[in-house]
Order: structure tokens, then C-alpha cells, then sequence
């Protein structure tokens, strides 16, 4: 069944694509003028299949006790494993040219001859064994089953190795070095960019030939015979329809009518040839096509220009492509943007809650007294003192709040005034515990300080780096238990930083917090807060001095709040950088 299957199959190759494409370009033949060749393409394959069983027979006879039946057919795969590169080639790359497949063709069936069809033949008594053994010209490196010393392989992987490795060698080598014609570029992109084509545009563009509707009908008729045409070939290639029938749908599909298109356009020549192609080959067809239109060539200057805007209708896919790109990727930064809007707003209305309450409580205080102050005119004069204190105090509170959410607006529109000079950290540090020692001692919370006896001057605005640590002491003392609460501050003194740390024993700060903690907007997640804005105000002033603040946490283990200010050169050259 496979050598009737096989045969019937090569006959109809060596029929449609070797023997008839000869036959018409013979003249005196005069094929075109014959009004039926289906009984000529008949006789044809048929001798052909006594032919190929011939050859068959002879080669089993003379070579076939050399190799076991499944060898004989590793060998024919291995020959026709030769014009995968070509094929492949064709497919992926552009640069590829007719000389190149040409000499990757012949010089890879050269190798597959050396080193598989030649040993057989000396093995079968044909050539001398020594031409298997010893290597041609006695020459060892020759070796047909060890070609240049190769071994270890079986013969089909020795020779597919070599052969493919001079195939694909020499058709990239002589793809390379060759110049390939217009005609070889514009095939080329084409068929590499087949699926960028739309319809039949540019084989219409490069149809140059005029040919009737009915001269093409005709032509078909001619080569399958009518009766052909309108059963076996209908049968096998449009579904059981009349030829006829082909004519009028693509007619329809087209929107054309065919009988009043006296000259055929290329879109028709070409469903034509095809359809002659599923009978007697594409090589034939093509030239069936050829022999009976009348044609002229396409000029160097209209294939350029057709490789010009095929070039621009590229570039401009690759364009738009970049351009969709671009545009999804400002979509998803607008659509990012849009949600970090909307979570600042949520924020900022948090913000504007925890503001509100932190000035309502002062407020609340100052009036509060003010009242039992104005209702008890007869009150004793210690307790209207020691209610007079608690008003100033809320009142520099409430000062002291106002004034940092004025100065984080000036600082953010650059309008804040800098009073730059050197500045002892030490000294700072011990006015700012002095200012507020009075509070630690109303809640009997220990404070205590770990200073060194010099440190170098930093440069800075005195008063915004006091008001710093006055931050940090004040959201220290905020969270520590009364009676309980143990704060520190430690000042030492790094190569090119000056490092202010500020511990307590509070309950502590998640560590998704720490890093979002000095935003403006920002409220921890268990939603209390020390000062509202005092967090964000000294990370604002200290990096404007050209330091960094952060904070180290445990849960249930306290924090502790540290900032660092560059001194000497490291200040003038990050002050430099920030300008």
C-alpha cells in the first residue's frame, strides 16, 4: 500500500513539476494550442510510475542487502531533510537569496551523496570497498562514516550533521555575500510579511498583463478537459460545483461581473492559476499563465516604489503600535494617579478631623476656665492661678499648632524665611527640654539625656531644628503612660552627621506604618496621633537642612524617632545639591 500511495504521488510531482514546465517551454510542442492535454498529463504520469517502480526495483537489486528497510528510508529523509533550510529560510528571513538555496542545496545533497549513497555503493560491490573503509584517495580524514575524524555517531546522524551544517552554512554564507534582485526583495518581504498583506493588493499592483475572462476559462477547459472540468477536478477542488460555477462565486465575492470585464485583472489570473495549479502543479500553472497572457515587466523603479510604501505602511503599523502603547501606558498612570487623588483626598480629610480636634481640645480648655474664671469672682487666688496657667499654656498649644500648619504651607510653596547659621545641637537640645519640662513633670515621666560634652556646629535655622526636637519630645510624651513613661534624648556625633534620637517606652508603631508616617495626610492604622503635624513639618525641615529623619519600632516595645544633620562640607555640598 505505501509503494502505490508513494508512487502515485511522486508520478504526479516528476508529472506537474519536472516534465511539463519543460514540455511548454518547448515551442514547436505548440501544448498551449491543444484544445485537451488531460490524455498527454495521463500518459505522462503513468510512464512515469513505470519509471520511479524501475528505479526502485534497481536500487533495491544493487544496494538494498547493504540496509535494512527502515535504514533505506532514513536515508531518502535525510536527502530530503536537505531543503528544510531553504524552506525555513524562505519563511523567517528576508535576506535570504536564490544563489544562497541554490549553493546550500547542491553542496548539502553533495554531502548526503559522500557520505550515505557512495559507502552503500562501495559496500554493494559497485565502488571499491575501500572508499568506506579508508576514505577516498586512501585519505583517513575522508572517511565517508568518519568524515574529518567525526565519530562516535551512527551514519544517518553523521551525515545529517555534515550535510546540514554545509547546507545552512553555505546558503547564510552566499545569502550573505550575494546582492539579491528587485524582483527576489519584493518576493521576499512578501512572503516573509504574508500575514501583513491584505487580500491580494499587492499581487494586483505588480500584475502588469491583460488576459480575457474567457481565454482563462478556455485554458482550464483545455488542460483537464471539459468533462474534467465539470466533474473530477470540480469534484476534488470546489466541492462538487461546475467550474463554471468557481467563475460565478468569485464574481459574487468580489462584487464583479465577469461578462462585462472583458480584460482580466490580476486577482483573477491569479484564482485562475491556482486553480490550474491543484491539477497540474504550480510550476506548470505558472507557466500555463504565462504562455497565454500577454505581459510586460514590472519596471526597477515601480518595484522600489512598491518597497518604499510597503517600507512607510510598516513604519506607520510600528508608529501606531508605539503609539497604542504610549497611550495605554498613559491610561494606567492617569488611572494610578486618579487613585492616589482619591486616597490624598480621604487623607486630607482625616487630616482636617485630627486638626480640627487637636485645636478644639485647647480651645475647649482655654473657655472652659475662662468661664469658671468669669462665674467665681470670689475664687481663691491659687486655684485662679493655677487656671490662668492652664490658659496660657492651651494657648501656646493652640498657638504652637497654628503656626505649624502655617509654616508647612510656607515651606511647600517656598515661602519660608531661612535664617541659616551654625548651630550647636547640644544647646538646642537642652532649651527644647527645658521648654517642656514642666509637662513631663505634670505627668511624672521620666526624661533624661545622654549629650556629649562637645559635638561640631551643624548649619541650619536655629529655631526650625529646635522646634524639631520640640516635635519629636512633645509625640514622645503624647504616648507614654503617666507615672510610667520613660523618654531620652541622645545626641552623638557621626563622620559627616550629627544624629538627634528621641526614645520612649510608649506602645510602639506597626511597621507598615513607619515608612508613611511622616505624610502630611497620614494617621497611623490604630488612629492615634502625637502632633498632626508635627511629623510631617520635621521631615520637611530636615531634609531642607539636608538630613533625613526615620523612625525604628517594635510593637509594645516603644519607639524611637532620630533625625541626622550633615556638618562641615557634607552641609555646604548637600545644600549645593539640593539647589
Amino acid at each position: 500500500a505505501m509503494v502505490i500511495v508513494e508512487t502515485v504521488a511522486l508520478s504526479t510531482m516528476v508529472c506537474n513539476d519536472l516534465i511539463v514546465p519543460v514540455l511548454l517551454r518547448v515551442a514547436w510542442l505548440r501544448l498551449a494550442d491543444r484544445k485537451d492535454l488531460s490524455r498527454l498529463f495521463l500518459r505522462i504520469r503513468r510512464g512515469a510510475i513505470v519509471f520511479i517502480l524501475l528505479l526502485g526495483y534497481i536500487y533495491f537489486h544493487f544496494i538494498g542487502g547493504s540496509y535494512a528497510l527502515v535504514t533505506i528510508g532514513l536515508v531518502s529523509f535525510a536527502a530530503a531533510a536537505q531543503f528544510a533550510p531553504a524552506i525555513f529560510g524562505g519563511i523567517y528571513w528576508k535576506g535570504g537569496t536564490r544563489r544562497g538555496a541554490i549553493a546550500g542545496l547542491s553542496l548539502g545533497f553533495l554531502v548526503w551523496i559522500y557520505t550515505l549513497l557512495l559507502p552503500a555503493f562501495a559496500l554493494s560491490g559497485w565502488l571499491p570497498a575501500e572508499f568506506a573503509t579508508a576514505g577516498a584517495f586512501g585519505l583517513t580524514f575522508l572517511k565517508p562514516y568518519a568524515l574529518f575524524g567525526l565519530e562516535g555517531m551512527d551514519q544517518i546522524s553523521h551525515s545529517m550533521f555534515w550535510s546540514m551544517l554545509v547546507n545552512i552554512g553555505a546558503y547564510v554564507a552566499v545569502s550573505l555575500v550575494d546582492r539579491p534582485s528587485p524582483t527576489e526583495r519584493i518576493q521576499a518581504t512578501l512572503f516573509v510579511e504574508v500575514f501583513r498583506q491584505t487580500g491580494g493588493e499587492q499581487g494586483t499592483r505588480l500584475w502588469r498583463g491583460s488576459a480575457t475572462v474567457e481565454v482563462l476559462r478556455t485554458m482550464v477547459e483545455r488542460f483537464l478537459g471539459r468533462q474534467h472540468v465539470e466533474n473530477a477536478f470540480a469534484e476534488r477542488f470546489l466541492g462538487r460545483q461546475h467550474a463554471e460555477n468557481a467563475f460565478a462565486d468569485y464574481a459574487r465575492r468580489h462584487r464583479i461581473d465577469l461578462k462585462k470585464m472583458p480584460e482580466a485583472d490580476g486577482d483573477l489570473v491569479q484564482f485562475a492559476e491556482r486553480m490550474l495549479a491543484g491539477a497540474i502543479g504550480a510550476a506548470s500553472a505558472r507557466a500555463m499563465v504565462a504562455s497565454v497572457i500577454k505581459g510586460e515587466g514590472v519596471s526597477l523603479d515601480e518595484i522600489m516604489q512598491i518597497l518604499d510604501e510597503t517600507s512607510q505602511v510598516l513604519e506607520y503599523s510600528r508608529q501606531l503600535e508605539q503609539k497604542s502603547k504610549a497611550l495605554e501606558d498613559a491610561t494606567a498612570e492617569l488611572q494610578a494617579a486618579n487613585e492616589r487623588l482619591k486616597e490624598l483626598d480621604q487623607l486630607k480629610d482625616e487630616f482636617l478631623s485630627t486638626v480640627t480636634h487637636e485645636l478644639r481640645t485647647p480651645l475647649t480648655s482655654v473657655r472652659s476656665f475662662s468661664e469658671i474664671l468669669y462665674d467665681t469672682p470670689d475664687l481663691k487666688t491659687e486655684e485662679r492661678q493655677k487656671f490662668l496657667a492652664i490658659i496660657i499654656r492651651e494657648s501656646e498649644r493652640l498657638t504652637r499648632l497654628i503656626n505649624q500648619v502655617l509654616d508647612l504651607t510656607k515651606i511647600e510653596a517656598g515661602r519660608m524665611d531661612w535664617q541659616m547659621g551654625e548651630v550647636d545641637l547640644k544647646v538646642v537640645i537642652e532649651d527644647a527640654v527645658a521648654t517642656l519640662g514642666h509637662r513631663f513633670q505634670e505627668r511624672s515621666i521620666a526624661l533624661s539625656k545622654e549629650l556629649p560634652d562637645h559635638v561640631p556646629a551643624v548649619m541650619g535655622d536655629r529655631d526650625q531644628l529646635m522646634q524639631v526636637v520640640i516635635n519629636l519630645l512633645s509625640n514622645a510624651e503624647k504616648f507614654c503612660r503617666p507615672k510610667a513613661g520613660k523618654v531620652m534624648v541622645s545626641l552623638k556625633a557621626a563622620p559627616d552627621d550629627i544624629v538627634v534620637s528621641i526614645s520612649d517606652n510608649g506602645p510602639g508603631i506597626a511597621a507598615k506604618d513607619q515608612e508613611v508616617i511622616f505624610e502630611k495626610f497620614h494617621q497611623v492604622s490604630d488612629g492615634t496621633t502625637g502632633n498632626p503635624t508635627g511629623l510631617a513639618i520635621s521631615r520637611k525641615l530636615v531634609e531642607h537642612f539636608g538630613g533625613r529623619i526615620w523612625v525604628a519600632s517594635d510593637l509594645g516595645k516603644g519607639a524611637v524617632f532620630s533625625f541626622s544633620i550633615p556638618i562641615g562640607a557634607a552641609a555646604t555640598s548637600r545644600a549645593s545639591g539640593r539647589a
